[in-house]
């Protein structure tokens, strides 16, 4: 452990392919050497180059390992809780390893009862040389999909409980989503095949456009229920804040 940390200390330039890895307690650089691996977890050098979760037994002594093979860095999971990546991605010990992307990926240890013990990964890529401080500059805006009103007014029906951000939140069925909907505005004629009817033509549109979410049927590697992509369509528009919160005041 005493050359690797030579070797991070000795650069200078993060050129590419260089590896930034931080936890709570510290952070290492790492440069890209081939057959080079360093290790995170509970335990104590020389043993680990990244401490993770010291406190919290659920937390393996030696709990992943980072190897940097075929130009590529390769993330394996060595400890007895799952990593969870981006997108609910799990990793277990029989997970093959995984090949890291330019750019930053965070990743979870599982701990005690609901910790969770987050590792920044920050791999340069060719076109950017470094972890570059920008704080001075403007911040991005989120990217906000478009909605038509009675869109708009439809999904805030059925996806009220994700509006209010509770644990697990389902969509509203159509069945209860026509019936609050006629209260709502009795001239519009909304029926069930009306509603799902503009959900499909929702997804298809947002779907077109790129949205983060599948929202529409694979049929070569098995179609998920409409209610799933339902509830990715609900998710992404609540994650982009295209749907917040005072949107509510709609069906008050």
């Amino acid at each position: 452990m005493d050359q690797l940390a030579s070797l991070a200390r000795g650069v200078t330039e993060a050129s590419p392919g260089t590896l930034h890895a931080r936890s709570l307690t510290g952070g290492i650089r790492v440069p890209p050497r081939p057959g080079l691996t360093i290790c995170f977890g509970r335990g104590e050098e020389p043993d680990v180059d990244l401490a993770v979760g010291e406190d919290d037994l659920r937390v393996s002594r030696r709990h992943g390992e980072l190897t940097y093979q075929a130009s590529q860095w390769w993330l394996r999971n060595t400890g007895q809780q799952l990593v969870r990546l981006p997108h609910g991605r799990l990793m277990h010990t029989t997970t093959e390893p995984i090949p890291l992307a330019p750019g930053y990926t965070p990743l979870f240890v599982k701990g005690s009862g609901y910790r969770e013990h987050l590792v920044e990964l920050y791999v340069t890529g060719h076109d950017a040389p470094g972890l570059v401080p920008r704080r001075q500059a403007s911040t991005l805006k989120p990217h906000l999909w478009p909605l038509a009103e009675d869109e708009r007014l439809l999904l805030v029906v059925i996806g009220q409980h994700y509006l209010l951000y509770e644990d697990g939140p389902r969509p509203l069925s159509y069945r209860k989503a026509a019936a609050l909907l006629e209260c709502l505005r009795p001239d519009d004629n909304w029926t069930e095949r009306r509603i799902e009817h503009k959900i499909t033509e929702v997804r298809k549109r947002l779907h077109s456009g790129g949205f983060p979410y599948p929202l529409i049927h694979d049929k070569e590697s098995g179609a998920p229920t409409d209610n799933n992509l339902l509830h990715n369509l609900l998710r992404g528009l609540v994650e982009s804040t295209t749907l917040v919160p005072p949107d509510l005041e709609m069906i008050d």
